[in-house]
Order: C-alpha cells, then structure tokens, then sequence
C-alpha cells in the first residue's frame, strides 16, 4: 500500500498495519462528552450586582437607565430564588451601593481589588456554579470578576444590557474581550426566560409584568 494512502487511513481509523495494537477505544462508539450547558438554570445560578456607588454613578454613560434596568433585573432573581450579592469598591471613598440596589442583596462584599471573585468565594455564590454579573464598570471590575470567577471553574454570563461604563468605546471593547474569552453575554430578557424555564411557572406573570 502506498505509504501515504496508508497514513492517511490510520488517522482516519481505517485500517491498522498488522502488528499494530487497536486502541481501547476502537469499536466502542464516540467518546462521552463533558456535561455543559449554554442555559443559565435559576437552582445553579447566582446574581452579583457590582459597584452601583453614588460616586461613581454621575459619570457612567445612562447610569440612572443602568440603576432601573439592574433593579428589574435584581427583582426577577429574587422572585426566582436566585440569590442576589452586592459588590462595594473602596466604600469608605466612593460610598455604599445606591439603596434601589443594596436592598435587593442577600449580602454585600467590600472589596478594595477591582476582581472581586476571591472576595466572593465567602458568600452563597460558591454553592452554585453559574454567576450572573451585572454593574460598573465594564471594562474593570466587571470584567475582571468575571475572568476572575471564569478561572475559578465557574461558568459566568454577563447581563450587557446592564452593565455600564464611562466611555462606550470602554464598554465595548469590554464586552468583546469577554466574548473572546468564553464568557457568555446575554440580556437581561434573556436571563429572566431561562430562569423561568417555561410559561407554567408559578411567577411566570410576575416576572412578565416585570419586563413589560
């Protein structure tokens, strides 16, 4: 046989020259995959709300917008029982969260670093494996609690339509960098509907009305 039809033959599993040992696998089907999911699942996930400080709020582009859009947001996990985290930079500088956002969280972290995903190892996040991250600014802690919490096994979604930065151009090159590195952006719309799962859930109205 011609040496290069054969190579070819036995990388495509075709055909073993005599002497050569099969592999284990051969004949036993395709190889088990590793179980994932591209849905965000309201029992797996948890919602951190990152940085919506009074002194920090003023200059991000559409802050109020940010605020309401992330309250609903906020407000649709609680009615589904996902559990809601607050983030605080340097709060001693820049302030609590504003209250529309710091009485939607179960619990609130201090955190001096822009990545905040060692500080939020302590809370309810670490039960679950899916985070879904909403806040300011995208393009420093968002983004780097989010590659943080990506390197510490957790799968993370970050809400665009609600998150927020100073300058667009920031903003954007956020949410591109985050693509490219495996973080899966979704909206806020899109989070609430897979949360539900289906229109017979028992909030199904509430949420809807919520989003309407």
């Amino acid at each position: 046989m011609n040496l290069f039809f054969g190579a070819r033959l036995v990388r495509a599993g075709l055909w073993y020259p005599a002497g050569w040992l099969e592999p284990p696998f051969r004949g036993l089907g395709p190889l088990p995959q590793a179980e994932t999911t591209m849905m965000m699942d309201a029992k797996n996930a948890s919602l951190v709300m990152i940085d919506y400080q009074p002194r920090l709020l003023p200059a991000i582009r559409h802050g109020q917008k940010l605020v309401a859009r992330s309250v609903t947001l906020g407000r649709i996990a609680a009615l589904l029982g996902v559990p809601v985290i607050g983030t605080e930079q340097s709060p001693d500088k820049l302030g609590e969260n504003v209250p529309s956002i710091r009485r939607l969280c179960a619990e609130t972290v201090a955190k001096h670093r822009f990545d905040a995903s060692e500080a939020l190892r302590a809370t309810a996040l670490a039960e679950r494996r899916q985070v879904v991250l909403c806040g300011c600014e995208a393009h420093v802690c968002v983004l780097q609690t989010a590659l943080g919490l990506q390197a510490l096994g957790f799968q993370v979604f970050v809400v665009e339509d609600a998150v927020g930065a100073r300058r667009q151009g920031d903003r954007s090159a956020a949410l591109a960098r985050l693509s490219q590195a495996g973080v899966t952006l979704v909206t806020l719309e899109m989070a609430a509907f897979e949360w539900l799962g289906d229109a017979d859930h028992p909030r199904f109205r509430e949420v809807q009305a919520l989003i309407k």
